[in-house]
């Protein structure tokens, strides 16, 4: 005797919602950082710029002078210069980013505006002066805390703005991240043709990351070194959302690096150590930036550290790895 049709439709209409259960029941356990990620160990940490002055990000823009509005100083580093990089390094950062761009006379300079105004005592593009006039400018004349009651850092950095060649020597074997700061792929190729000087084993410890041109620049001279952009990030992530969910990292996932918002990542597969861990064993460091990942925003506070995934061992984005390393099981 055949199956009555009001019960066959009956059926139908549980096996359906059973099918979307048992499906959503494979992928959380497939991706599940509980069941499947690591989940210990201490995070690894990013000093950007060295030790840095940090500013509050309200009303922040593209043109803003951050040097005029940054916190009463506790510390008396400037950015980007060998005693910042040096004194984020003996706090305990794991890894050094600084900035680059090309001068007049095809330098590497370290600084990261690109013009002068704001932080220094000259005027002007970068780009328009030779290495050896931007070495006489005060690193530290533009910053003030009080709308230029006092100008605490004037006359204490002197000369001292550094080149992509000195910082790689200044710091053998430590992990660099270099920041193109103009996407021109003219700085990109001058910076790998430096690049390509070095040893493949020194290679290894430097990254570079920057707009989407000058790390092609980069790429296609020495596709050996660790690389990303927006579009490699963007590539990597939309192809992995897609296909994460069996297992798989993409090609383009492979050898770079994701700069991830925190709050960005509960939408990945596998979030957060079990995605980290894809990652690591596809060569891919994954650096949590804070907030959106606009203005150098950093975890560079105590309570910042409550936006971190516990037992979380990828890689911390900071301005202040001095206040931050004692906090991170060091």
């Amino acid at each position: 005797m055949s199956e009555p049709e009001p019960r066959r439709r009956r059926r139908r209409l549980w096996i359906a919602p059973a099918v979307i259960v048992l499906v959503a029941a494979g992928l959380w356990t497939g991706n599940s950082s509980v069941l499947w990620g690591t989940g210990e160990g201490r995070p690894e940490l990013l000093a950007h710029r060295g030790i840095a002055q940090t500013f509050p990000l309200d009303g922040v823009q593209n043109d803003t002078c951050t040097a005029t509005r940054i916190h009463p100083p506790e510390h008396g580093y400037v950015e980007n210069t060998l005693a910042s990089m040096r004194a984020a390094f003996d706090a305990g950062a794991d890894m050094l980013e600084f900035d680059v761009q090309l001068t007049a006379d095809g330098q590497l300079a370290v600084f990261h505006d690109p013009t002068l105004e704001c932080r220094t005592d000259g005027t002007g593009r970068v780009a328009d002066h030779t290495l050896a006039e931007l070495r006489e400018l005060d690193l530290g004349y533009g910053y003030t805390a009080d709308n230029g009651a006092t100008w605490p850092l004037r006359g204490k950095a002197v000369g001292l703005l550094p080149t992509a060649p000195e910082v790689v020597a200044a710091f053998p074997d430590r992990e660099l991240l270099v920041d193109l700061k103009d996407d021109d792929p003219a700085d990109g190729t001058a910076l790998a043709a430096y690049l390509a000087t070095l040893p493949a084993e020194r290679l290894k410890t430097i990254s570079v990351y920057g707009g989407d041109h000058s790390v092609q620049a980069v790429r296609d001279r020495l596709p050996q070194i660790r690389t990303t952009s927006k579009a490699i990030m963007k590539d990597c992530l939309i192809d992995y959302l897609a296909t994460g969910w069996t297992g798989h990292v993409p090609d383009d996932c492979h050898h770079t690096e994701l700069h991830l918002p925190q709050r960005y990542g509960r939408y990945l597969w596998g979030w957060p150590h079990l995605f980290a861990d894809r990652m690591r064993d596809a060569d891919t460091r994954v650096i949590l930036v804070g907030g959106e990942g606009d203005w150098s925003e950093g975890f560079d506070q105590p309570e910042d550290l409550d936006a971190v995934p516990p037992g979380w061992s990828g890689w911390l984005w900071t301005n202040r790895v001095d206040v931050i390393a004692p906090l991170t099981d060091r």
